[in-house]
This record gives structure tokens, C-alpha cells and sequence, in this order.
């Protein structure tokens, strides 16, 4: 059953004649005679009888215009429906690989929970590739490290300085302030992703002149992770990596201040944007509930 006939049968109903009728909906009178008559078929009956230069409804035509109104009106409001769903605000967020991977699939929930009228897009994609895109206001913000370019503004929400990681019982836990020399010892696991500079964890064996003992380099930070746990090593990890498996003693920090800090944030990155001002405050209360 197609709606224009639906919809022409109304029309006559209303005009009580085909020649208004077609008028009205900008057709011609022989494709509004044309429509009634497929919709005749449809429903085997007569919908109108002729009386003079005009029609009446048959009693099987009054029966039916309630039910011709109901599926038109549906109709109707599933366009409008679809019609909001496209006018919907839709806010594109970027962030770096391990931002991805640790804290997006927290917030976007959260976000939408808080704001169920918008839609959200997410890129992942590595901090340079980022900085393309907001460059091109390919998407509105970005969660990645930090960078300096003109006209973008940062907001540092994130600590996700480096760590060394190692399994519960590990024998260098009851040790007080290890030294190169000591870690040098030890089989480790190497993450490099191009995060961060791990230059200057190379650097420390470097200046004790000391090799370390790399047993294992990985990309993926759950292939590290599984090899710490499982104690085949000890490596240096990205806090947001390893937040809850410390919080439930899965895997144990090192104090390893007294030797290097690799001090890295995660940074909130965006020109002046609408969808931030948007979201702010549900990205600081995203951001409390994860670290909770």
C-alpha cells in the first residue's frame, strides 16, 4: 500500500472531487484517478461512487478513512522522528592510542548517559594524525599528549606518567631505592608505541653504563601487562595502562622517582569549540569517576 494513494484518497475525501483533489497536490487529474483506483484494488472495494461532476464516499470508504489516517499519521511522525534524529547535534571526539584503549571506553557511555540527545563520533588515531584533524576541524577535540601549536588550547585531565610495573612478590619490592645496575638485572619487557620518550629510560642504563636486560619488545600494552603478570618480566608501563590492575594488586609500582620521572599527561585538545563548552562538565565529572 503506497502512502501517496493513501494520501490522494484523503484529499478527495476532504475536497469531495478528483479535480480538486489533484489540484491540491500538484498532480494531474487522471494520476489522482489513478491512485484511488490502485488502492480499490488493494483493498477489492469501492471507495467513492460518482454523483454528478462530483464523488461520495461508499460506506466502505467511511469505514476505511480512520485506518487511512492512523497509517498516514504514523507515517508522518516517522519522518519527523528521522527528521530530529538528523538535526541531532553530533560531537566528533579524537584520542590518542592508549587514551583510546584505557579511558574513552569509560567516558563515552558516561557522556551519553549525561547528554542523551547528542550523538557522538569517536576517531582513534596517533597524536599527529589528531593534530591534523582538529587542524581540518575534522573533529571537535582530541584527548592526546601535548603539543604546541598556535591558536589550539590544551587542558591537562589526565596523569599518565611512566611506572615501573612488576608482579606481586617480586623480589625487587623489598628493595629501598634500586638502581640502574639492579633493574639491569632483571629480564624487562620494552613498550614502544611513540607515546612518550623512552629515550630517557635508555638514558638511565646509558649513564651508569649498563645494558638492560630487554627480554621482550611489544606494541600492544596488554601483551606487556600479561607478561609482567605472569612473571616473565618487569617493564616500565603508562599509568592509565595499569590503573586497575594496581588498584587490585594484580601488578605492583616501583618507586623509581629517586632514578627518572617521565612526567606525561593526557591533554584535552580543541580550538575554541562549542562542543566543548558542551561537555565540559561531564568530562571533569568522566574524569573523577575514573580515577575514583
Amino acid at each position: 500500500m503506497n502512502i501517496d494513494h493513501l494520501e490522494a484518497f484523503m484529499y478527495v475525501v476532504h475536497l469531495q472531487s478528483f479535480h480538486k483533489a489533484s489540484k491540491a497536490l500538484f498532480l494531474s487529474q487522471p494520476t489522482v484517478t489513478a491512485r484511488i483506483k490502485t488502492l480499490e484494488r488493494e483493498l477489492n472495494t469501492e471507495l467513492f461512487e460518482r454523483q454528478g461532476r462530483g464523488v461520495i464516499l461508499t460506506q466502505q470508504g467511511k469505514d476505511f478513512i480512520p485506518y487511512a489516517q492512523q497509517i498516514i499519521q504514523t507515517f508522518n511522525d516517522g519522518k519527523q522522528q528521522m527528521k530530529h534524529r538528523e538535526n541531532q547535534h553530533e560531537i566528533v571526539i579524537g584520542a590518542n592510542i592508549i587514551t583510546s584503549q584505557y579511558f574513552i571506553p569509560f567516558a563515552l557511555p558516561f557522556w551519553k548517559t549525561q547528554n542523551p540527545e547528542l550523538r557522538f563520533k569517536f576517531v582513534s588515531a596517533t597524536n599527529d594524525v589528531l593534530l591534523e584533524k582538529l587542524l581540518n576541524k575534522q573533529i571537535d577535540m582530541a584527548f592526546m599528549k601535548q603539543l604546541t601549536s598556535e591558536g589550539i588550547q590544551q587542558d591537562s585531565i589526565l596523569d599518565n606518567s611512566v611506572r615501573l610495573i612488576v608482579s606481586p612478590g617480586h623480589s625487587l619490592l623489598g628493595k629501598q631505592m634500586i638502581d640502574a645496575k639492579v633493574l639491569a638485572e632483571e629480564p624487562m619487557v620494552f613498550f614502544e608505541c611513540g607515546a612518550f620518550d623512552w629515550n630517557l629510560i635508555y638514558k638511565l642504563f646509558e649513564v651508569e653504563k649498563v645494558e638492560p636486560r630487554i627480554e621482550f619488545k611489544v606494541d600492544h600494552l596488554e601483551v606487556a601487562k600479561s607478561l609482567i603478570k605472569n612473571k616473565h618480566c618487569i617493564g616500565f608501563l603508562p599509568y592509565l595502562s595499569v590503573k586497575d590492575e594496581l588498584a587490585r594488586g594484580e601488578l605492583v609500582e616501583i618507586d623509581t622517582s629517586h632514578l627518572l620521572l617521565i612526567k606525561q599527561h593526557v591533554y584535552l585538545t580543541y580550538f575554541q569549540s562549542e562542543a566543548v563548552e558542551l561537555l565540559r562538565k561531564d568530562i571533569n565529572r568522566s574524569i573523577n569517576a575514573f580515577l575514583q
